[in-house]
């Protein structure tokens, strides 16, 4: 682990495997969007089963390089060309279909187990500091009751742009109300959060649960797991005061439900 000596103000966090595994969540919603094309458009599943639609989400992904920070557009994308190869692009049924599909999907994605230190390694950083969440996938916190220990949370397909891009983590930076040195990134990618986060400014903390290879030189910290980062911040910050809390210049109450669904 590098010695870090700045002065460390919020902590934002990538999500997918940095507090979830994400691959068992999303063959649980292929599964179960597959069970439910089978049951109401049996002629897309047989044309279209799950190895077949996550090579066609891949090819979606590679052709459509604009939509890289949407990750539920590209899905909605490879759903139109199955639906449309299948049925007819003019088939009455194919826009309702597409989002029932999506949605049993979204509900596949959000089933998760949060790794064993993760829910309480939450409630330790946002005793200490101002906690965002920073993603580029669509997971939504609310849903997934984690929602209490965070200020917000800003992903890519809102703000229009992913990690590493520097810009979404200034906006992070500037919601929180801090300069970019104020604030740690932690997440797995060694280029999304750990170079993204170096390059923008930020602290970068490598979350490293494999602990196979050296870390970067553009990790400022390496971690095996949340929780060791929670003892960090424990042993360099303080508890504060609610009055020193919000003189941070973040918001002083957690994240609120967006109004927005979160399955768009």
């Amino acid at each position: 682990m590098v010695n870090c000596a700045r002065m460390i103000r919020a902590v934002t966090l990538d999500l997918d495997d940095t507090l979830w595994a994400i691959a068992p969540a999303i063959a649980r919603a292929e599964r179960r969007m597959d069970d439910w094309l089978q049951q109401h458009f049996p002629a897309v599943a047989a044309r279209w089963p799950i190895s077949r639609l996550r090579e066609l989400r891949d090819r979606v992904a590679s052709e459509h390089p604009e939509l890289a920070h949407d990750f539920s557009a590209q899905r909605r994308l490879s759903l139109r060309h199955a639906f449309g190869d299948s049925l007819g692009h003019d088939h009455h049924a194919i826009d309702g279909g597409i989002e029932s599909a999506f949605v049993e999907f979204q509900h596949g994605r959000h089933e998760i187990e949060p790794y064993p230190e993760v829910l309480d390694a939450l409630a330790r950083i946002a005793a200490r500091v101002p906690l965002a969440a920073l993603t580029n996938g669509n997971a939504d916190l609310e849903r997934l009751r984690m929602a209490e220990h965070f200020q917000f949370s800003l992903n890519a397909r809102e703000f229009g742009r992913a990690k590493p891009d520097p810009s979404i983590f200034h906006a992070a930076c500037e919601r929180l109300g801090l300069p970019p040195g104020d604030v740690l990134h932690a997440g797995d990618d060694l280029d999304a959060d750990v170079r993204g986060a170096h390059a923008a400014g930020l602290t970068s903390a490598w979350i490293d649960r494999r602990g196979t290879v050296e870390p970067p030189a553009e990790a400022h910290l390496h971690f095996g797991c949340l929780g060791a980062l929670a003892d960090w911040i424990e042993s360099r910050v303080p508890v504060p005061s609610e009055k020193s809390r919000r003189g941070a210049g973040a918001p002083s109450t957690p994240m609120k439900k967006p109004t927005r669904s979160p399955l768009t």
